[in-house]
């Protein structure tokens, strides 16, 4: 039978599972093998996710699960997302984690340090469970779900994208098989629903980082999303079997000058720890708005007028999702 979770579509065999170890085919019946078997549960700003225009310095109990659909050589969670779910482990119900979640002051959920293409099912129940609270449901992804299990997801309530940018057609190293394109495809359909995005450019040195494939990326980013859905230019560092030396800072410098060049409104470079480069301006004037440090927010100055932020200098709107937690 074919699974319809993510693109990959696995044809999978009875008895056998597909790519990412948590769908198997049981006597001719798809069951999610993992689900609510969690690998991590703890309590993280939204900033760290990224998402700078989403419930400002928010926090959300995190969690995740076991496996992947992609196996980036380079993965930072490789100790979950090379993992099988265990069997017959602990279940961990929906009610339970929504339950943490309140326990603990959180103010969302957010499945996150394995893919949650992974665990749609439980997502789904977890957030409806949230919704129930006032709690917002993320997810930080690869994109790659199938148009069907997307809409299953904004649907039950889930409403906040931290999207990753793999790479583009032309990479020859890694992920050779993935419809990079897929992902904007999928992130315009999350904001057409009504979801907040926000793209993520993990730069790999020596991979997805030449001047073919940055302005490929920037390319897509403008055409299916516009200029004003953030993109996050984030530093690489060596991790799991990947070797290639750390990003340049002036790589991260270049790919961002062009896409400030090419129009995009926000634009911020992560993973080096600088709170000038993950401060947001106004577009229009310049102001600084918000100001970043280790994953909190420092400065807010922001008009909130009839549910939507202004720059008070000069009246720009700018999209932020959700309200700014002091």
């Amino acid at each position: 039978m074919r699974c319809l979770v993510c693109e990959r579509k696995c044809i999978i065999p009875p008895g056998r599972t597909g790519a990412c170890w948590n769908y198997e085919n049981i006597d001719g019946r798809l069951y999610a093998i993992g689900y609510g078997k969690l690998s991590a549960i703890e309590l993280r700003p939204i900033e760290i996710k990224p998402l700078f225009h989403y419930w400002p310095n928010s926090t959300a109990l995190t969690y995740s699960s076991y496996g992947c659909n992609f196996y980036c050589p380079w993965c930072q969670n490789d100790h979950l997302s090379y993992a099988k779910p265990p069997r017959g482990g602990r279940v961990i119900p929906p009610g339970k984690l929504v339950e943490l979640a309140l326990l603990h002051g959180a103010d969302g959920l957010s499945a996150s340090f394995n893919e949650p293409a992974t665990q749609v099912d439980y997502i789904i129940d977890a957030t409806i469970e949230a919704r129930k609270h006032g709690l917002y449901s993320m997810v930080v992804t690869n994109m790659y779900f199938t148009e069907k299990s997307l809409t299953a997801l904004i649907e039950a309530g889930v409403d906040g994208f931290s999207a990753d940018i793999k790479g583009c057609p032309g990479m020859k190293k890694a992920l050779v098989g993935v419809d990079h394109e897929l992902v904007f495809r999928n992130a315009r359909r999350a904001l057409e629903m009504g979801g907040h995005v926000e793209m993520i450019y993990l730069v790999v040195t020596n991979t997805n980082d030449y001047e073919e494939c940055y302005k490929w990326i920037i390319g897509k980013h403008l055409d299916y999303l516009g200029p004003n859905v953030p993109l996050h230019v984030n530093r690489y560092y060596p991790a799991h079997r990947w070797r290639e030396p750390p990003t340049p800072m002036s790589k991260l410098l270049e790919i961002r000058r062009y896409a400030i060049r090419e129009g995009l409104s926000y634009v911020y470079i992560g993973n080096v720890g600088d709170p000038e480069l993950e401060s947001t301006y106004c577009p229009k004037c310049g102001k600084l708005l918000v100001r970043r440090s280790g994953y909190r927010v420092t400065y807010f100055n922001l008009v909130y007028e009839n549910g939507r932020y202004k720059c008070p200098r000069c009246g720009t709107e700018i999209p932020i999702r959700g309200r700014y937690i002091p």
